[in-house]
């Protein structure tokens, strides 16, 4: 696996490190020990798959807090999302900001994403699916969101939201 830090500490993009021969390609999606070796935790308590059936959903910005704070490990298995995280550590020099990549089926890559760190994704295709483990299993009331749209993060998002949940589209503003 190849490992390349975002410009937000601790979050890394992953790509993979393809072995090819006439059958097509072997790579490895996972391996505790390079984790580690990067300095991120390789735990996986939850795996989970999300189907998005139209182009324009979004599913975010969730996180948790502690004592269930988790990080993800993203991928998108059909189509293509635009995934986004932000920055939630006070203590952090990148608080606040935000970081977006296209994951798709074609590209292949992976997003890390650290604990305390808001997350959410834009299905930029119809049938898009994003396949991902968490570190922590979902813990109802230590959940927290920010609005996709906040005017304070200025997200640029690549194609028009047009379809949210009524969850997302009422989490609060940041309070800055």
């Amino acid at each position: 696996m190849i490992f390349t830090e975002t410009p937000l500490q601790g979050a890394f993009v992953v790509d993979l490190q393809e072995i090819s021969d006439d059958r097509g390609f072997f790579a490895r999606a996972f391996c505790a020990e390079e984790f580690e070796q990067h300095g991120l935790k390789p735990a996986v308590a939850q795996v989970n798959l999300s189907y998005n059936e139209k182009k324009g959903t979004i599913r975010g910005l969730h996180y948790q807090n502690a004592p269930a704070a988790e990080a993800k490990f993203m991928r998108c298995i059909s189509g293509a999302i635009y995934d986004v995280i932000v920055d939630l550590r006070p203590e952090s020099p990148t608080y606040h900001q935000h970081f977006g990549i296209e994951l798709s089926a074609q590209n292949r890559r992976a997003l890390y994403v650290p604990e305390m760190f808001a997350h959410g994704y834009l299905a930029l295709t119809d049938g898009a699916q994003a396949f991902y483990s968490a570190s922590e299993f979902y813990t109802p009331g230590v959940e927290g969101g920010i609005r996709y749209d906040d005017p304070f993060l200025g997200i640029q998002w690549p194609i028009k939201v047009s379809i949210v949940s009524e969850k997302d589209a009422s989490w609060p503003l940041l309070d800055t």
